[in-house]
C-alpha cells in the first residue's frame, strides 16, 4: 500500500509541475506575440527621417548623371560628326542637320553611314533633340551641337545649364 501511496503522491506532483511548466510556457509566449505599436511609429518614424535626408541626395545625383550623360553623347556626336567629314569633305550643314548622319537623304557623295544605330541617340537624357548649328556660331569651331539643359531653355545654371561640344 505504501508503495502505492507513494506512486500516486508522485503523479500527483508531476502533473503540477507540468500544469505550471504549461502556464509559464503560456505566459512567455504571451509576451512573444508580435511589436507593439509604439514600437512599429518608432520604426517608421526612422524610416521617414532617413527617406528625407537621403531623397534629395539621390534625386540630385540623378539629374547630375544626366547632365554628364549629355557632355558625354555630345563628344560622341562630335566624333561620329568628325567621321562623317572624313568620308564626305565637310560636315553636314545646319539645314541636313544630324539627321544627315542615318540617311543620305540629299545623295551625298562619299557618304557611308548610316553613321548611328539608331535616331534615339539625337536626342538628349531630357528627350529633346541636341541642337545642331553648321557653320558654328563660336569662333574656332565647325559647328555647334546644343543641349539646352534640364529646364529645356537658354541660359541657366547647375543642371538646368546648356552643355555644349567642346
Amino acid at each position: 500500500m505504501q508503495a502505492r501511496d507513494t506512486l500516486l503522491a508522485f503523479c500527483e506532483i508531476e502533473s503540477e509541475s507540468r500544469n505550471q511548466s504549461d502556464e509559464a510556457a503560456d505566459q512567455t509566449h504571451a509576451n512573444e506575440d508580435g511589436f507593439t505599436l509604439v514600437e512599429l511609429l518608432v520604426v517608421l518614424a526612422i524610416l521617414g527621417l532617413l527617406i528625407a535626408f537621403v531623397a534629395p541626395a539621390l534625386i540630385h545625383q540623378l539629374g547630375s548623371a544626366k547632365h554628364k550623360i549629355a557632355e558625354q553623347s555630345i563628344e560622341r556626336l562630335s566624333g561620329i560628326l568628325d567621321l562623317y567629314h572624313l568620308d564626305v569633305g565637310n560636315y553636314p550643314s545646319g539645314t541636313q542637320g544630324l539627321e544627315a548622319l542615318n540617311s543620305n537623304g540629299g545623295n551625298v557623295a562619299g557618304w557611308n553611314g548610316p553613321y548611328m544605330k539608331d535616331a534615339d541617340s539625337l536626342k538628349d537624357p531630357w528627350g529633346r533633340p541636341y541642337i545642331y548649328r553648321s557653320p558654328s556660331l563660336r569662333p574656332g569651331h565647325a559647328f555647334d551641337i546644343v543641349s539646352l539643359g534640364a529646364d529645356g531653355k537658354t541660359g541657366g545654371e547647375g543642371e538646368d545649364a546648356d552643355i555644349e561640344n567642346r
